[in-house]
């Protein structure tokens, strides 16, 4: 990734694709003030630099899918190619290098208990030089990485102009056929792509797969984000939090993490350590800070095992980040 130093357009356009990530670069014009090729060639730039692009993502929840956060300890030799092999994957997300480089964390989603099982009991014990795992179902998350105010540039009155209607309270029931899994597989890797191209993959009108996107996004089952390394926002300490909570302060505690403006993720989870988090500071000493000074506040907490993000192999869609067209 190239380093790149965002202005104040760079990052209402952050924040502006962080709300909407298929909002009109006409409609983030008006927002910002600007033209609409500025925001087209900003956009396009920051891609190309490989600091950002939107990508589709399905909610997995709303597909009756189960959420996981896997633990791996691998040998010194192997957790780099393990961490690739992980990242690989379509069901995985948030795949991370940890502490001395022999620790992985990453988020599976699995559609069914076979396949949870064909990972978690045959897979990867399979594999030697993985020497541990532990996996953690999510339970419920107070805070997501759509979310992270981090990334918050515009006013309230601007973000307002850019926020996309309300999906369902409750997700309608939604069966994906081949077509939805075609497009859904082009916009992880660019969650903006014309409904042109998508269509062209389906096999389908333009008209059509507009609907059908449409409508998965309705139900809840389609969003779209924002993969950008909190470095460009000037946030490159990044670290997991394992917690262990007194159960009758859970859900207390994980609500008051979603209100820090540090967590970009917190999930109530299964396990010795039942919720884990995400969390983005600007230095060693601002995790030193948080954790002595919030997280120390927080007297349902037992323990905490902080986990420095060392390597990032993937965040969300496909991983890596293509070249902008």
């Amino acid at each position: 990734m190239e380093t790149v130093t965002l202005d104040a357009v760079d990052r209402g356009l952050v924040h502006a694709l962080q709300i909407d990530g298929r909002a009109a670069f006409r409609t983030v014009a008006e927002v910002l003030g600007v033209s609409e090729n500025t925001v087209a060639r900003r956009y396009r730039r920051l891609r190309a630099a490989g600091v950002l692009r939107v990508v589709g993502v399905v909610n997995g929840v709303a597909l009756g899918h189960s959420s996981w956060a896997l633990r791996l300890k691998c040998t010194p030799d192997a957790a780099g190619a393990v961490a690739a092999a992980l990242a690989a994957r379509p069901d995985t997300s948030y795949v991370h290098l940890l502490s001395g480089g022999t620790e992985i964390s990453c988020n599976v989603q699995s559609p069914s208990a076979a396949e949870r099982d064909a990972l978690l009991l045959h897979k990867l014990p399979r594999t030697s030089r993985v020497t541990a795992v532990s996996a953690h179902l999510l339970l419920r998350a107070t805070a997501l990485p759509a979310a992270w105010p981090g990334a918050g540039w515009l006013s309230e009155e601007q973000a307002g102009r850019l926020r996309p209607a309300a999906v369902a309270a409750v997700p309608e029931p939604v069966a994906l056929d081949g077509q939805d899994r075609v497009v859904l597989e082009v916009l992880a890797r660019d969650g903006r792509a014309g409904y042109r191209e998508l269509a062209a993959a389906a096999g389908s009108a333009d008209s059509t797969v507009k609907r059908r996107l449409d409508a998965l996004r309705r139900s809840g089952v389609l969003g779209y984000a924002l993969d950008l390394s909190p470095a460009a926002l000037g946030f490159p300490t990044e670290a997991r939090l394992w917690m262990s909570v007194r159960p009758s302060g859970l859900l207390r505690v994980a609500q008051a993490m979603a209100e820090h403006p540090e967590v970009a993720f917190a999930a109530m989870c299964t396990g010795p350590s039942n919720l884990v988090a995400a969390v983005n500071c600007r230095d060693a000493e601002d995790l030193c800070r948080y954790l002595t000074e919030r997280v120390a506040t927080l007297d349902a907490v037992r323990s905490v095992e902080t986990a420095p993000v060392i390597r990032t192999l993937k965040r969300t869609g496909t991983a890596g980040i293509p070249a902008s067209r």
